[in-house]
């Protein structure tokens, strides 16, 4: 058990922003009805102003984030995330379904096309002819995973990514993309360099320590800031002193 997630007190001092606490088991239920602040309300929105706002010329506009692992609540940040940046009507945020692997956003927002991302790097087509719409709000938009094919994976090494995701920071103020695990994949990686930043996912009392370290060391080799890391599903080591620099 002392090989978990003490290592992000470590690495702390090298995150932009620090780490985040996400109070209690992240929800399953689905954006749409009105539920589902996956992160703490107060936690979510000091990421999102300390992050992405205010924006300057530094500030990062298409954010990967990635858990170490399954399971460590990475879909449903992504989505508290995304909806709290398009409470600001004038904002328009797309979040992108970009994991192959388990892909669980969609569910999280009821009803969506059954063309995405998938079909985005196959199809010649405007980007927003693969979107769906939300109810969360009207400036919410949603790239879901589409139609997954047994070699869909290998879709990220295709030229076609680069281009849909300049397209895309070129539509919105704001790109939120949900990837799969550091740990298993290297989607991520593939993400995250296209990005202008990732932010770690993290869960209390399952993340093991090496795990993280072996994540984050091959995400600075690969030249991709961490931006901030979020603590998610328990009651955070981490010391006060970290919480002033968020």
């Amino acid at each position: 058990m002392n090989h978990r997630i003490d290592v992000l007190q470590e690495i702390e001092e090298n995150l932009p922003f620090g780490v985040a606490q996400a109070a209690g088991a992240a929800s399953r239920e689905p954006v749409a009805n009105g539920h589902g602040r996956h992160l703490a309300n107060d936690e979510a929105s000091r990421l999102v102003h300390q992050v992405f706002l205010p924006q300057t010329e530094q500030s990062p506009t298409v954010v990967s984030f990635a858990a170490i692992d399954h399971g460590n609540g990475c879909s449903h940040i992504c989505a508290s995330v995304a909806e709290i940046l398009a409470g600001d009507p004038l904002r328009s945020v797309c979040l992108v379904e970009a994991n192959f692997r388990s892909p669980d956003v969609s569910g999280l927002f009821g009803e969506v096309n059954s063309c995405g991302l998938a079909e985005a790097l196959t199809r010649r087509a405007p980007i927003r002819s693969f979107l769906s719409s939300t109810h969360a709000a009207r400036n919410l938009w949603l790239l879901p995973c589409g139609t997954l094919g047994p070699d869909a994976s290998s879709l990220f090494a295709s030229g076609s990514l680069r281009e849909r995701m300049a397209e895309l920071r070129a539509e919105f103020d704001f790109v939120i993309v949900d990837t799969p695990p550091l740990t298993r994949y290297a989607d991520a990686i593939a993400l995250g360099q296209l990005a202008d930043g990732l932010i770690l996912i993290v869960e209390a009392g399952v993340t093991r320590r090496d795990e993280t370290a072996r994540a984050v060391a091959t995400l600075r080799a690969s030249k991709i800031e961490i931006l901030a890391a979020v603590l998610n599903k328990g009651i955070s080591p981490i010391p006060e002193k970290l919480y002033k620099r968020l």
